[in-house]
């Protein structure tokens, strides 16, 4: 994790389909959806620590701080950007906006805990093999 310091960022424009967006008012109301625009930070976020930590280690999301501030429709883009504010050992925080071509749509933090891919893995098999074992 040597490589990791405070001011790391990345930016990602996401082009905004159907599949990003609500569907629950009609397709007159069709905008960018609060779980996507999460999913999409989160993979922005993610992307900077891959290439920044060594092979093996992976993220996880851990907490995040999110104003959707503004309606993306459908169509339209999204432009993330993330910025690595806080490295506390494999603890880590991101401030993040997002904008359309017409204003800021979102803004907030994000963090994240680096782990061993491998170390993970056995974790969870760990625990599905005592949930098994329970039900």
């Amino acid at each position: 994790m040597s490589e990791l310091k405070a001011g790391l960022s990345s930016t990602r424009r996401y082009d905004i389909d159907q599949g990003r967006t609500i569907g629950f008012m009609g397709d007159d109301c069709r905008v960018y959806s609060t779980p996507a625009l999460l999913y999409d930070i989160e993979v922005v976020c993610r992307d900077l620590l891959l290439e920044n930590i060594e092979a093996g280690k992976d993220s996880v999301g851990t907490r995040v701080e999110l104003d959707h501030v503004g309606a993306t429709l459908l169509g339209m883009w999204v432009e993330i950007t993330v910025k690595l504010v806080e490295v506390n050992g494999p603890a880590v925080t991101f401030e993040f906006t997002a904008r359309d071509a017409l204003e800021e749509v979102a803004r907030g933090k994000h963090s994240r805990f680096i782990v061993g891919a491998e170390k993970t893995a056995q974790r969870l098999k760990a625990k599905l093999e005592k949930a098994m074992a329970a039900a």
